[in-house]
């Protein structure tokens, strides 16, 4: 048999060093490639979560929100009435589709508040929008006034 007719072998893996077993095992012996002295080579040694070599920690560092923070309150997107008086045709709806299309509110609006300034002379039809005290009171006279 010649060297060259030598089939070769696939998948040739050499076996594991072990680790901390003499100088035989190829990671330097007794220091088992951790270094010398030190926390880093103590056994049961584990970084915590965090640690910064002795700095402050970055969630340390960072700063904190202080005071009350209302989860439950609603913001609302201010459409004054004449804004509506001047994109709107009467007898149409104010929806907030229909304020999205007109670009008078953002797109990530959920709430909208109609605010009494300016006049609205048009009969306009409403859905899914909050009116201030002021701003219901004169959309609504119109109709109080119509129905007596």
């Amino acid at each position: 048999m010649e060297l060259h007719a030598l089939k070769k072998r696939k998948n040739r893996t050499m076996p594991s060093k072990r680790v901390g077993r003499g100088y035989g095992s190829g990671k330097g012996g007794h220091t088992c490639s951790f270094g010398q002295k030190g926390q880093k080579t103590r056994a049961g040694y584990s970084k915590k979560v965090g640690f910064e070599g002795g700095n402050v920690p970055l969630y340390r560092r960072i700063p904190k929100f202080r005071g009350f923070r209302n989860v439950t309150r609603v913001e609302y997107e201010p459409v004054n009435l004449s804004t509506l008086e001047q994109n709107y045709k009467a007898g149409e709806t104010v929806s907030l589709k229909t304020l999205r299309d007109k670009g008078l509110i953002k797109k990530r609006t959920k709430n909208v508040k109609i605010l009494a300034k300016g006049d609205l002379k048009k009969s306009l039809k409403f859905k899914d929008v909050e009116f201030s005290e002021a701003a219901f009171k004169r959309t609504h006279e119109k109709k109080a006034k119509k129905s007596k």
